[in-house]
């Protein structure tokens, strides 16, 4: 039957089922079989498929794989909206969840601020000794060093902080570059706060505002930095489809669910498990993908911005200390015109 359909369809379209099949889309409606199987019995659906005529069978197929493709083209619609709701937009996210939420950011990142200012108050004081102790050297010579002085001077020759101060240090720094500077622009969620830091940064570097200069810009960039960031934009939008697919996919439950067994001894208990790990898994996938695309539209910024004043027949900023003045006027023009 399967080389029937192949031949049916020929090479190149068969290539394109193929394509349809290996997606999330497949995943699901395979999950949605399976759920049958269990209401019905495998043996039972076989022979009742076997007894149609070999047309209808092939009509059958070929059903099921439109299904499988419309389906997937019919929650690609929805990216945006999935994407805009993990980032903590919409009217499913209840002001007061949305507010508590932005509070547990905002404590989250007092805690973080408190702890790198505190690190980096250590490794000031740390560069203060080893400091006084190279003068003491220089003048004195190093023979008038105490043993233990000899040995807190090689440790913080060798590093100022220790190993684990280092990573804490960094990895507290790359956690505060995750959220806006401001705390009344954080968002309820961590991807929401990863694109409004990444929508931000050209407005603080350069007074130009992300959300009203990236459609000039895009139409300014070069085809290659356009193809780095359709290809990270892509990623995102697909990790947030995974993400609706995979809740989707826990909805099987109810139809595969033994109503007569009990509920602990019941297979499908833990099939919502499936959909609910493969959701956290889309999510952290997402949070990757952001910060990838989050950084390609910064270094696009960094990089390209001059083309949006020549375009525009606006004067570049003689100075780094007025550019950010001047991309302000830029972006009031392009907001309200002259």
């Amino acid at each position: 039957m399967t080389a029937k359909v192949l031949e049916s369809f020929g090479g190149k379209l068969a290539e394109q089922w193929v394509a349809t099949l290996l997606t999330p889309a497949f995943v699901f409606w395979l999950g949605g079989f399976a759920a049958i199987l269990q209401r019905r019995g495998w043996s039972e659906l076989i022979s009742t498929f076997k007894g149609y005529p070999e047309p209808l069978q092939l009509a059958i197929l070929v059903i099921a794989l439109c299904i499988i493709a419309a389906s997937a083209f019919v929650i690609q619609r929805f990216d945006l909206t999935v994407l805009r709701f993990l980032e903590g937009y919409g009217p499913l996210w209840p002001h007061p969840l949305k507010r508590w939420r932005i509070s547990k950011y905002r404590k989250l990142k007092a805690k973080y601020d408190t702890r790198r200012n505190d690190l980096r108050e250590i490794e000031t004081q740390q560069k203060a000794k080893f400091k006084t102790l190279e003068s003491k050297i220089t003048t004195q010579g190093g023979n008038t060093l105490t043993q233990a002085e000899k040995t807190e001077y090689r440790q913080l020759y060798e590093q100022i902080l220790s190993s684990n101060q280092q990573e804490e240090l960094l990895d507290l720094i790359k956690r505060l570059e995750e959220m806006p500077k401001a705390n009344t622009d954080l968002m309820p969620t961590r991807l929401g706060n990863l694109l409004r830091t990444a929508e931000h940064k050209p407005l603080e570097k350069y007074g130009l505002d992300a959300v009203i200069c990236w459609s000039r810009l895009w139409m300014l960039l070069p085809e290659a930095v356009k193809k780095d960031l359709q290809e990270a934009r892509a990623d995102l939008n697909t990790a947030a489809r995974v993400w609706l697919w995979s809740l989707l996919f826990c909805g099987w439950t109810v139809v595969g669910w033994n109503f007569q067994s009990p509920w602990h001894t019941n297979l499908w208990t833990l099939w919502p498990l499936v959909g609910i790990f493969a959701a956290w898994f889309a999510y952290q996938w997402a949070i990757a993908a952001a910060s990838l695309y989050g950084e390609l539209i910064e270094a696009a910024f960094d990089l390209h911005r001059h083309l949006l004043y020549q375009s525009l027949r606006w004067n570049l900023p003689p100075d780094p200390t007025v550019e950010k003045r001047v991309g302000v006027d830029l972006t009031r023009y392009l907001r309200s015109g002259s």
